[in-house]
């Protein structure tokens, strides 16, 4: 029996426009290598002891069937509370919070609840690996605007020409990764006013607000005047509490815009994982003094990495927020970022991303690298040893 063109057929035109994570890639290249992973942006030191208790309290006390598809009150209730303590903006738990799995899927949902097909959706370059797909999945055209190193600026000229009437979304990521930029209040009162001239949402993607070095401060979109009700504010609980395996996201917006996006993220994955959310909650009532401690403990971590890429003679932006180390290879010679990657994580001994998993198709990220500093300093000791024979490895190459 033949088999009909039509069955011959593997995967949809949306699916065949993109890659996989070269980000989750790059972690089972450490693995397979025994390389350390500098890539992924994981902790590998333990959650707070009293999060792992108050979700073992949770299981044991059987909270484990389905939440309500939005979210556990309780877990609700305490992200209305801290969002309204940390970053001024007043949330109804009942209405306007979603609890996703990750913000991955907080982006996703909100990007097939918000946007329509052959709508076009703005990110600033270099950008999360996932806004590309996002879009494309949700039928969308994704509009790219260049972030200017060193400083990762934007020029608000090339911004303003990127708006259209068929604009319906730009995503804003910030404290940004890779860079680790941290956008200031005026560059987001610029972004901030061409939204409303346009009525064109913000989707923000914060999971990184409380790591912040320098005196950097953290600006919510959602706070700034006649912006509550244009933004979708996505994050999780990923970085801040050190839980990326739990998968926990939140969403926050208007109720219109909360109803549409409770909705699509009911069929995508129904809810999160009920214990873990109880457990959330205890996790939104940590004083102040453990946020401060988490920004001054990545601080020391981040000087750590830059005085080991000091050593090496590896050029880096500085960060100002986040927990990456983005860096300039162009002066060693390789063909591109990825052979350069798959140089240290063979050769060398540690796996990073290669700086073009943050660009569209092209040259413009080949001279690129990002190291995570989110470490334990024997981890970061380990890295240390091994890139420190960089220059033996380099010559024994020629």
């Amino acid at each position: 029996m033949s088999i009909s063109p039509e069955l011959k057929k593997i995967v949809s035109q949306k699916a065949g426009t993109f890659t996989e994570s070269v980000i989750r890639e790059m972690s089972r290249m450490a693995a397979k290598y025994q390389s350390v992973n500098l890539a992924q942006g994981m902790p590998d030191f333990p959650c707070p002891e009293e999060l792992k208790e108050a979700a073992c309290r949770a299981i044991n006390e059987d909270l484990n069937q389905y939440a309500i598809t939005w979210g556990d009150k309780p877990f609700r209730d305490a992200i209305s509370a801290k969002n309204e303590k940390y970053i001024g903006v007043k949330y109804e738990p009942e209405s306007e919070i979603t609890v996703t799995c990750g913000a991955t899927e907080g982006m996703i949902a909100t990007m097939l609840a918000l946007v329509d097909p052959d709508d076009e959706v703005i990110a600033f370059e270099p950008y999360y690996e996932n806004y590309g797909p996002d879009a494309i999945l949700a039928g969308a055209k994704p509009r790219y605007v260049s972030l200017h190193p060193p400083d990762w600026k934007f020029d608000e000229e090339e911004l303003e020409k990127a708006f259209n009437n068929k604009t319906r979304a730009l995503v804003l990521n910030t404290p940004h990764n890779p860079t680790g930029k941290v956008f200031t209040a005026e560059e987001l009162e610029v972004i901030a006013r061409l939204c409303r001239k346009w009525g064109v949402y913000v989707f923000t993607d914060e999971p990184y607000e409380h790591i912040l070095f320098d005196g950097a401060k953290h600006v919510a979109m959602a706070s700034l005047p006649d912006m509550k009700d244009l933004t979708v504010t996505v994050n999780s609980l990923s970085k801040t509490y050190s839980v990326t395996g739990w998968r926990l996201g939140t969403v926050c917006a208007g109720e219109k815009v909360s109803t549409a996006i409770r909705k699509v993220h009911d069929f995508l994955t129904v809810g999160a994982a009920a214990p873990l959310q109880r457990a959330g909650a205890f996790a939104m009532s940590m004083p102040a003094e453990y946020y401060q401690k988490l920004a001054n403990d990545y601080q020391k971590r981040r000087d750590i990495m830059l005085s080991i890429l000091d050593e090496v003679g590896i050029p880096y932006f500085k960060p100002h927020g986040a927990y990456y180390a983005y860096c300039d290879i162009s002066k060693f010679g390789f063909e591109n970022d990825v052979k350069f990657t798959e140089f240290l994580v063979k050769d060398v001994g540690v796996a990073v991303v290669p700086g073009s998993s943050f660009f569209r198709p092209g040259d413009r990220g080949n001279k690129y690298i990002r190291f995570c500093f989110a470490k334990k300093p024997e981890t970061l000791a380990k890295a240390r040893e091994r890139l420190l024979l960089l220059p033996e490895k380099l010559a024994a190459r020629k």
